[in-house]
């Protein structure tokens, strides 16, 4: 018969993901979910055995989906290519706009110019929880994302992905050139 068990270390860190996300409290939380401060504690730890009530009334003092609490955290890769998005055309020139990515609220960003050559990938090692990374290749060809899964991406093309875990980049052509944007949130 296979595991019908709660996965234990995904709540743990859902829970203590998105309490330190609210601002809240381990008794605030408790507080408003009409559970123990002790069973909020044992779950944030990784132990107990949670029922569908408990982890209900949790996702709803954290505003978040029941799924956040229980499913564990994928790496989101979001490619645009150069002639996808929406477009905005000035009235007065010859401009036009295309937006690829938003700003969340109480976001903070880091914007470099990338200069890159063909040769060994440039490899990050995981940055701090929470970083996602924006890439808009102006020049050349390059392999940008996660370390085992790179995308090929050519002039005008963007890529977002996690910044948390390993990411390369790679010029496949002389004089590749990006915009990156660091994301922390």
């Amino acid at each position: 018969m296979a595991d019908r068990g709660a996965p234990l270390d995904v709540i743990a860190a859902s829970l203590r993901r998105e309490r330190a996300r609210t601002g809240l409290s381990l008794s605030e939380v408790a507080k408003r979910a009409g559970i123990a401060k002790s069973t909020l504690s044992q779950l944030e730890a990784g132990s107990g055995n949670p029922s569908v009530e408990t982890l209900w009334a949790l996702s709803v003092v954290l505003d978040v989906p029941f799924a956040r609490l229980v499913e564990p955290r994928r790496p989101q890769v979001q490619v645009i290519r150069a002639d996808e998005g929406p477009t905005f055309y000035s009235e007065r020139s010859d401009y036009v706009a295309t937006l690829v990515a938003s700003c969340p609220p109480n976001a903070r960003r880091d914007l470099f110019r990338i200069a890159a050559e063909p040769g060994e990938p440039r490899r990050s090692d995981p940055h701090m929880p929470g970083v996602v990374e924006h890439v808009v290749l102006s020049a050349g060809r390059a392999l940008v994302g996660l370390a085992g899964e790179p995308v090929e991406l050519a002039p005008g093309d963007y890529i977002a992905y996690p910044g948390d875990v390993e990411h390369i980049f790679q010029a496949l052509e002389p004089g590749t050139r990006a915009v990156l944007v660091s994301e922390h949130t």
